[in-house]
């Protein structure tokens, strides 16, 4: 049998056949109608409308976009380095590759830099039960406060369609009802916190590696050695059985997320959005999660936040010692910092990854 033309061009031969729509189509319209599609959610939801990414894929295709479509960006890297042997090392150093291939200033943050702790040394002090949660509080911080000290007013990060259908998923099973009202939408910003948008929101993973693989460019795709027992594993699991037997289905959970409504009665009962009194970062209780999770290592009760009995023991213990490592205080934005960059005008976008 011959080999099917493109659907989209009938021109040339047809290489890959689309995850998302089961459309066999040709190398460079595989290329053009990915980023069409990243760029239709860029100007539809309006994410750089004040003109105030993930992976290498992330950088490559802001920059090409921000080209052809004159955006206006400055554009910046920003990779958080969790501390993690074999895996972050690693790709700290694709990272630095593609500052010099994109010409884009990077800034590097580490945990052990702000906390005072590596993932590493946190998971030898808590086992691997619960360290997704220790990263996912600490980077989060750590990406606001890394973009705060380039004074930029805008994060994008390489969140892609997997990724928000599994958090959508795993925000049911757990019944957080919450992060469920949020866990979607494509903007998000808290009172003292940068902008974060996700252009990837629409676009499944597989695509993603398919357009690093066709564009021949230099990224890291090892998986963190912790995350195998992350609980979200569970929801890729069963995402991607679900996607097996319907590959609509990514999109199909991400659409019914954005359907989701809170009840105003719910939402009377969530805590209101207040400031850190340890760190001046934003919280709903006195201290913020990563105050509480850096007490609870200092003072050897790691898990004094993920149980309400080791919580209880280390209220017991009385306050905190005046000699405690805390987070440094959070100004938002920060005076900018010296970076090191190839480039001289200064940025107001920043690139960074889900992971």
């Amino acid at each position: 049998m011959a080999p099917a033309s493109c659907a989209l061009c009938q021109n040339a031969k047809a290489i890959l056949k689309r995850p998302k729509t089961g459309q066999q189509i040709c190398k460079e319209c595989f290329f053009f109608v990915f980023e069409t599609e990243v760029h239709h959610t860029i100007t539809e939801a309006e994410l750089f409308k004040a003109r105030r990414p993930n992976s290498t894929v992330l950088a490559y295709v802001m920059k090409t976009l921000n080209d052809r479509y004159h955006y206006g960006l400055d554009l910046y890297l920003l990779s958080i380095d969790e501390g993690i042997t074999g895996y972050r090392d690693d790709s700290l150093q694709t990272v630095k590759r593609n500052q010099l291939q994109y010409n884009m200033p990077l800034k590097i943050l580490s945990y052990e830099e702000l906390y005072g702790w590596t993932m590493d040394a946190i998971v030898s002090e808590i086992g691997k039960k619960n360290n997704c949660t220790f990263c996912g509080v600490f980077r989060r911080q750590a990406l606001d406060r890394g973009a705060s000290s380039l004074n930029v007013d805008h994060i994008v990060t390489g969140h892609n369609a997997d990724d928000i259908a599994e958090t959508v998923l795993m925000n049911i099973m757990r019944g957080d009802i919450a992060r469920l009202g949020r866990c979607t939408m494509i903007c998000t910003q808290g009172e003292d916190t940068i902008k974060r948008s996700k252009p990837f929101k629409y676009a499944y993973e597989k695509e993603i590696v398919m357009y690093a693989y066709f564009k021949k460019l230099d990224y890291f795709s090892t998986e963190c050695i912790y995350s195998p027992d992350a609980y979200r594993g569970h929801a890729r699991t069963f995402l991607k059985d679900l996607e097996a037997a319907r590959p609509s289905a990514i999109i199909d959970i991400i659409h019914s997320g954005e359907a989701f409504e809170v009840r105003e009665d719910v939402k009377a009962t969530q805590k209101p959005q207040q400031t850190c009194k340890r760190c001046g970062y934003m919280s709903s209780n006195d201290l913020c999660k990563a105050c509480t999770l850096l007490e609870g290592l200092e003072r050897g009760m790691a898990n004094s936040v993920i149980t309400d009995t080791a919580r209880r023991k280390l209220d017991a213990m009385g306050p905190a010692p005046e000699n405690l490592r805390t987070i440094p205080l959070f100004r938002s934005p920060l005076p900018a910092v010296s970076i090191e960059s190839p480039v001289q005008d200064p940025g107001s976008l920043t690139l960074t990854g889900p992971t």
